[in-house]
């Protein structure tokens, strides 16, 4: 597997951009990026399960690997869900499981700078370039509170 990185400069406090990222609601909203009835079931605690979900119950099933509030979270993702069914043991899965998802908030002078980076394969390479721009477009107007 190889990396995508995205980084961008924020006008808001980590503290804020942080809950933009995790707070449901808002969650919610950047996410539509990838999925309008994008969602996560989740209590966001290092070592807990994660389901990214559709309203058709589809998406996939990970687990937060690690969590340091206003700074870093690292997801793990285990496999995927469709119609409400966990896979974590198909061969298509075996590709990519393991994959990891991590954010890093870093102070600046002017706000944060938020970098995503993931493990990405050759099969979903091409999705993520271009619906990881417009997620990050959506984290930086939520936080900075421009609509």
């Amino acid at each position: 597997m190889e990396k995508l990185i995205f980084t961008t400069t924020i006008n808001a406090p980590r503290e804020k951009v942080w809950s933009v990222l995790w707070d449901d609601a808002t969650y919610r909203q950047w996410t539509t990026a990838f999925s309008e009835s994008s969602h996560a079931v989740t209590d966001w605690k290092k070592g807990s399960k994660v389901l990214f979900l559709d309203d058709s119950g589809s998406g996939m099933v990970s687990r937060i690997a690690e969590n340091i509030p206003n700074e870093y979270m690292s997801i793990e993702h285990l496999g995927e869900v469709q119609g409400g069914v966990e896979d974590t043991v198909s061969e298509k899965i075996k590709v990519w499981a393991g994959a990891h998802e991590n954010y890093t908030l870093k102070a600046t002078g002017n706000g944060t700078e938020l970098t995503m980076d993931m493990d990405i394969t050759d099969e979903f390479r091409e999705m993520f370039e271009k619906m990881w721009p417009k997620a990050m477009d959506n984290i930086k107007r939520l936080a900075e509170g421009t609509n």
